[in-house]
């Protein structure tokens, strides 16, 4: 069997998500992370380690080595479009790094945020190509598939099929305790079954992604600990960061934006709320420490730490804005531009909530802005180092000499897998599977381990990420910032931006703008920022947003096509991107099932999550609507009387009111095609119900729709022989006849 040269060692990768340079202790930040301590004091610091501004483009570049438009994830999944930097398909001339690994020996697992598989490929249908343990070069996955999960209710594949949590939040249900579970158990089982192998493990929980979802306890343990405000915690941690030297005496902490309030200039009334939001952001940052600990103390118990090379990567991009300025309970509100409705009068009446199973939360811009201290920016905004660099922690005793030390070579997300090859013993691969390989465009990290003082490798890099641009060039910089993410405004021309330039080897935290001074230094870099990105196919920038969630408009492939969709008992599961497209538009979910005798209870139909969406049930043997609006409120509809046993259609109708997006519609029920039922819902979410809990046949999984119902124990306790979806503003009748079912469903075949 084959096996790597002698030597090499095991890997572990472990990824944050959303967490600025200054947010983990080991960086100066607030947030206590011992066990990433106990590695930096057992091995490096890296200073200037960066990403991509944006998690998917971080994670297929950090499991490919090549840039992200190279590797066709300009953006997230669900914002893909027809251009090859942009299609979120990763080209088979690019084999993941785990593919490269076990082919030559290594055992592979992942556990925890995937997000690189293209929308229309997400659901249990496949093609698996791109998940995990498809083309991804895993033989085992744990996780989920898209951006972010709820962490008391997430829905979770193992491998490709879906998993159904037992466990509820009151029961001591966490997703990231869970996941540590999964990956101490597979760590000893590898060990125990295929010694002889090394393994490659890598671990992306959904921690610190929104929603904050920690245990209250571990929240508590910050408790007034932020009250002073997001100006002064930048104080605070950029103190800390010069006294653990890992930015240099005469760096400059950048000004706030005006973009951001001053914390002093918030309403005092709504402060504790604001301080709340980060006491829970970190306890859930110290909460995920904790489990990644767990990880680690099982390698040591194995006695493989020697042999073991850990990156523990802490964020994969910069702290998030998208709580925008006042936080938000539900991080639903950002997405479907209904912001307005999260005013500090509704978040006060939600403040012990915070963290919690009812809360889907995301903190205030100025707490983001704090942790990506001494930097300006955020995350998405790729131009600037507050949304691109990332302090990172690695440990390897048998490969690195050093002990404590800090290393500030330039250094970028897509050097990690050339690093994790040379440190195997193994070369860059030339084909994989017979397909002839691209360069990896990354450069190994190796050559710092034991030398902190030679020349930096990697000199040149672009970044770009919704039009914000920058580009690095042997210890210049020239940026410009595109766009602000939490700011609604028109994207101004391409050519209208203003470009700035910063020399890094002197200038830290790009303080000092020397556009002005030498502007022929700046024009030598823009050149050399079109020439990147041409050649890593950023062009052509399409910075469109909102526009690029809808697929028509976005250029990308839909799984469904039509106006009407079948579908069966024992469909679960199913994203948005995979179900017919309800929202904005008049449209119908009609349901042949069998009553039992004693009278109906329980979920047919239901979309989305206790934070948006809709489901159809039966309670006390009556046929009810709920609409839940972002979970600001309930909209419920039923029928007059119970239905009776037997065999029947159920049908809701809904007609839009029209007039734009997000608007509110009538709802009427039917029972074999009379009418039973109507009701009034007054708004509707625009463009998204969930991240991560989709449509469910027979049942409500994951956080519950309705609050008439629990989040487990909704099961229907009669027999569904199937339901219809369908999209018409021009209803022909209240009763669906089995032949025209039988029909649309062969035509889809």
């Amino acid at each position: 069997m084959l096996r790597p040269p002698e030597g090499a060692p095991n890997v572990l990768v472990v990824l944050l998500d959303d967490a600025g340079f200054g947010a983990a202790s080991p960086f100066g930040g607030p947030c206590q992370t011992p066990n990433a301590e106990k590695l930096a004091a057992r091995g490096l610091k890296f200073n200037r380690f960066h990403t991509a501004a944006l998690c998917a483009p971080t994670r297929q570049a950090l499991l490919t080595g090549r840039n992200h438009h190279s590797a066709g994830m300009g953006s997230i999944t669900e914002l893909a479009t027809g251009a090859p930097g942009y299609c979120s398909v990763l080209p088979n001339s690019m084999a993941p790094l785990a593919m490269t690994l076990k082919l030559n020996g290594y055992s592979t697992a992942q556990f925890g945020k995937c997000h690189e598989v293209p929308v229309w490929q997400s659901s249990s249908a496949g093609p698996f190509d791109a998940w995990p343990t498809g083309g991804g070069g895993f033989e085992y996955f744990y996780g989920f598939i898209g951006g972010e999960a709820n962490q008391w209710y997430p829905s979770l594949y193992e491998g490709t099929r879906p998993v159904e949590i037992t466990r509820t939040p009151e029961e001591g249900y966490h997703l990231t305790e869970d996941m540590a579970d999964k990956a101490i158990q597979w760590i000893g089982q590898q060990k125990s079954l295929a010694g002889d192998k090394p393994f490659f493990v890598y671990f992306a929980p959904g921690a610190t992604h929104a929603p904050h979802h920690v245990p209250k306890e571990w929240a508590d343990k910050y408790k007034g600990k932020f009250d002073g405000g997001w100006d002064k915690l930048r104080e605070e941690i950029f103190e800390r960061q010069k006294k653990l030297g890992v930015i240099p005496a005469d760096c400059v902490l950048t000004p706030r934006p005006a973009e951001i309030p001053a914390f002093d200039d918030m309403p005092e009334d709504f402060k504790p709320v604001l301080s709340r939001q980060m006491e829970v952001y970190a306890g859930f940052m110290e909460h995920t420490d904790y489990h990644v600990g767990r990880i680690i103390e099982a390698i040591e118990k194995l006695g493989l730490m020697d042999d073991t090379l850990i990156y523990y990567i802490i964020g994969d991009n910069g702290a998030s804005p998208e709580g925008s300025i006042n936080g938000c309970f539900n991080e639903g509100s950002y997405f479907n531009d209904i912001l307005h409705l999260e005013t500090p009068e509704y978040l006060m009446s939600r403040l012990d909530e915070l963290g919690g199973p009812d809360s889907y939360n995301h903190y205030s811009v100025g707490w983001a802005h704090a942790l990506n201290t001494p930097y300006q920016w955020t995350k998405q905004v790729a131009s600037h180092f507050g949304g691109t660099r990332n302090g990172t922690v690695v440990h390897w005793p048998k490969g690195i000499a050093a002990k404590g030390e800090v290393r500030s070579q330039f250094t970028h997300v897509i050097d990690v897998a050339p690093t994790i090859l040379e440190a195997a013993g193994l070369p860059q691969p030339v084909s994989v599977n017979g397909i002839q390989q691209d360069p990896i465009e990354g450069v190994s990290m190796a050559y710092a381990f034991n030398d902190a003082t030679a020349p930096e490798r990697h000199e040149t890099q672009y970044f770009e990420m919704f039009g914000n641009r920058g580009i690095y060039h042997k210890g210049w910089t020239a940026v410009t910032k595109h766009s602000i993410p939490w700011v609604k405004a028109p994207m101004p021309a391409l050519d209208d931006d203003v470009w700035e330039l910063y020399d890094t080897t002197k200038d830290w935290s790009q303080a000092r703008d020397l556009s002005k001074e030498m502007p022929e230094k700046l024009h030598e870099l823009q050149r050399l920022w079109l020439i990147e990105a041409a050649r890593y196919k950023v062009l052509p920038i399409d910075d469109r947003t909102l526009e690029k969630f809808n697929p028509v408009l976005a250029g990308r492939p839909v799984l469904i096509k039509g106006n009407t969709q079948l579908l069966f008992p024992g469909m679960g599961r199913l994203s948005e991107n995979t179900v017919l497209n309800l929202k904005n538009k008049s449209h119908a979910v009609t349901a042949e099932v069998v009553v039992p005798e004693g009278g109906a209870s329980g979920v047919v139909i239901s979309q989305g999550a206790n934070t948006g969406g809709w489901s159809l049930y039966f309670k006390d043997g009556k046929l009810k609507y709920c609409y839940n609006f972002g979970g600001f409120e309930h909209f419920y509809v039923e029928s007059t009387s119970p239905i009776p046993p037997g065999e029947h259609q159920v049908r809701m109708e809904f007609t839009y009111d029209g007039g734009g997006i997000g608007k509110g519609g009538n709802v009427a029920l039917f029972l074999d095609g009379k009418p039973v039922g109507e009701g009034r819902v007054r708004a509707t979410l625009g463009m998204v119900f969930s991240a991560d809990d989709g449509m469910d046949v027979g049942l409500d999984g994951g956080a519950p729709v309705s609050e008439e119902y629990e989040s487990r124990g909704n099961e229907f306790n009669g027999r569904i022989k199937g339901v219809q979806l369908s999209v018409d503003p021009n209803f022909e009748g209240h009763l669906v006849s089995p032949e025209d079912a039988i029909r649309v469903a062969m035509a889809r075949q």
